[in-house]
């Protein structure tokens, strides 16, 4: 059975740090390109970082470039999100995702950045 558990979230200062990472299981983990999306109130849900399979190409939302860093350990089956420098914009549901026949999402973690 495939899962995604998301953790890491919590309340932030403007200008704060939060590490999220997203623990894999049921699927060969280090075969799927990942990616983390995020989706906040009232608001459609947008691609915020994507990584290869073994993690040589990463991709990111121009809103995040410079601030965010996606990484993967493909021996502990998990995908992180390091978010630096984070905005009250950037206050969020973050999710991780990834495709095989079906698109497969965690529950997401809360992320909320505000003084």
């Amino acid at each position: 059975q495939v899962q995604l558990v998301e953790s890491g979230g919590g309340l932030v200062q403007p200008g704060g740090s939060l590490r999220l990472s997203c623990a894999a299981s049921g699927f060969t983990f280090s075969n799927y390109a990942m990616r983390w999306y995020r989706q906040a109130p009232g608001k459609e849900r947008e691609l915020v970082a994507h990584i290869s399979s073994a993690g040589g190409s990463t991709n990111y939302a121009d809103s995040v470039k410079g601030r965010f860093t996606i990484s993967r350990d493909n021996a502990k089956n998990t995908v992180y999100l390091q978010m630096n420098s984070l905005k009250p914009e950037d206050t969020a549901v973050y999710y991780c995702n990834f495709i095989s026949r079906y698109s497969y999402w965690g529950q997401g973690t809360q992320v909320t950045v505000s003084s």
